[in-house]
């Protein structure tokens, strides 16, 4: 264990809790100064996250054997600290709507048709390099309720567990190209366009399966100059 000292994030890098653009935030970001609460061992060492115990699903994009409808695509990447050291053993479960643009969950009434081949969620476990790797369908956009002919951009959900519930953190991969990310309010919270970057995908050939699947790069930086915006855990308003 080296003593490096811990950066914080860089001002601007990350959303702030209220962003007028993302109507839902103006509900329920915190107006009154936050109360720190101690944390108990339960919150800073439990549960233990392993695959033993949460089973792996790295591919989404089949169920029965019957292949998805849309475009299969193959995501990988790592989670880094940082120092651009390895974070390994943490378990990351992603989400997404289907290639239609629609979640199968029963909140999302989105006039677009079901998959029942497409699973829609998935869990992974970083290796000792702090590699990842998904297989799944490029998602559809969809529009929601946020203000007039509002478009989600095509993105898949991450969530990222430490060592207990107080350690997760969550964001959104964007696809590079896409002509809805300009006008997104969620996407830009971000005030610094370089960190807005850092939640965009990139594709790479050599991840790509010939005759297959496409391929995304998408790293994750915990925290630092150079980390991942995160977003609160129940900003989920929007599926």
């Amino acid at each position: 264990m080296d003593d490096k000292p811990f950066r914080p994030n860089v001002t601007g890098t990350q959303a702030p809790y209220d962003s007028p653009s993302y109507r839902s935030t103006g509900l329920r970001h915190p107006t009154q100064p936050l109360a720190p609460l101690p944390h108990t061992i339960t919150e800073t060492t439990g549960p233990r996250f392993s695959q033993s115990r949460f089973p792996a699903t790295i591919d989404i994009s089949v169920v029965g054997g019957r292949a998805a409808v849309g475009e299969r695509i193959i995501v990988e990447g790592r989670v880094l600290d940082e120092d651009g050291r390895p974070v390994p053993h943490t378990m990351i479960e992603l989400w997404q709507a289907n290639a239609a643009g629609r979640y199968a969950h029963p909140s999302d009434r989105h006039d677009a048709p079901l998959d029942g081949n497409f699973r829609g969620t998935g869990r992974a476990f970083t290796d000792a390099d702090g590699k990842y790797r998904f297989v799944t369908i490029k998602p559809g956009a969809y529009p929601w309720g946020n203000h007039f002919n509002a478009w989600r951009p095509n993105h898949i959900h991450y969530s990222l567990f430490g060592p207990g519930f107080a350690t997760r953190l969550i964001t959104q991969m964007y696809f590079p190209g896409d002509p809805l990310l300009p006008l997104d309010p969620i996407f830009n919270c971000v005030p610094d366009a370089g960190a807005r970057e850092r939640l965009i995908g990139v594709f790479d050939i050599g991840i790509a399966k010939p005759d297959w699947a496409l391929g995304y790069r998408f790293d994750i930086v915990l925290r630092g100059r150079g980390a991942t915006p995160v977003q609160a855990a129940d900003e989920h308003g929007e599926h």
